[in-house]
């Protein structure tokens, strides 16, 4: 529903768009549907706030305990966000980073509908390959290649917390 909600707005009379030709920013309307903008405003739109949940979850865990202390010893909040609150929450952000890359990056619909077909991302691919040429070697050889970055991008923040806490 958020997709073709973001169609309707996105489109060549949008509201977008005439508010723009209404305020005088535009002489014509954009062309912002069907477009890698319109996707990325999408995802932007469905992912931030994930992201966002789960930075917030990371930040209520923390102890009030540790601002007071840094405090207690000079240090200002700028200083204490950027030497104690940081640190202690770059874990969850890695995490809440990592899972919204998977499912921007599993994320079929967004681009089919807000892309329209001419910005394909892999799933896409993948789904052309199967449904319309019947292609099942390819699709697979292109399910593996996004196993693989998904793994690989898996294997880095796995490492990378690994080495914070050590």
């Amino acid at each position: 529903m958020r997709s073709y909600a973001w169609t309707l707005v996105l489109a060549g009379n949008g509201i977008l768009n005439q508010v723009l030709v209404g305020a005088g920013f535009v002489e014509r309307p954009l062309e912002l549907a069907s477009t890698r903008i319109a996707t990325v405003i999408g995802f932007v739109h469905f992912f931030v706030m994930l992201l966002t949940l789960t930075i917030y979850a990371n930040l209520k865990q923390l102890s009030p305990n540790y601002a007071k202390a840094a405090a207690d010893l000079g240090a200002s909040r700028v200083q204490t966000f950027i030497h104690v609150i940081g640190p202690l929450t770059l874990p969850g952000i890695a995490v809440g980073a990592f899972v919204t890359f998977v499912l921007c990056i599993g994320d079929y619909i967004t681009p089919q509908i807000l892309g329209g077909n001419k910005e394909l991302v892999l799933p896409q691919i993948i789904m052309q390959q199967i449904g319309r040429r019947a292609d099942f070697p390819t699709a697979s050889a292109l399910a593996i290649i996004l196993m693989l970055v998904v793994t690989a991008v898996y294997a880095g923040c796995a490492r990378w917390l690994r080495l914070e806490r050590a």
